[in-house]
């Protein structure tokens, strides 16, 4: 498995929101068609931490898996701050998901990896 990590020279970068796919709208007009997206506040684009890697709970889509509510371990944003160096979670096997369960990984929190610690 490779880990796209995404880096600039900042601290942090403005992506296109994962949840409304930039439309500014909520996507699934739970609240009202005209409703602003929860995630971006109708801006399109949110703001993430550097580095950062794709989400592997929601496969970047900011979506929770099989609902219709923002990712509870990326924010909704597609997108979670890591910090390096990392390898892939031994527990979930990189998929942020809980072997035999639909709930984010206890060890790696959803993310699909862990922090390998310096010696």
């Amino acid at each position: 498995m490779s880990i796209n990590v995404i880096e600039k020279p900042a601290d942090k970068t403005l992506i296109k929101c994962a949840f409304c796919q930039g439309v500014g709208k909520d996507p699934f007009g739970l609240l009202s068609p005209l409703a602003a997206c929860q995630v971006c506040g109708g801006k399109g684009a949110v703001t993430v931490r550097e580095p950062a890697i794709e989400c592997a709970f929601c496969k970047g889509t900011g979506v929770h898996r099989d609902q219709r509510l923002t990712c509870t371990v990326c924010g909704g944003k597609g997108m979670v701050t890591i910090k390096k160096p990392v390898e892939k979670c031994p527990h979930c096997d990189g998929e942020g998901v809980a072997p035999l369960d639909y709930l984010p990984c206890l060890i790696c929190g959803g993310k699909g990896v862990v922090t390998v610690k310096k010696e």
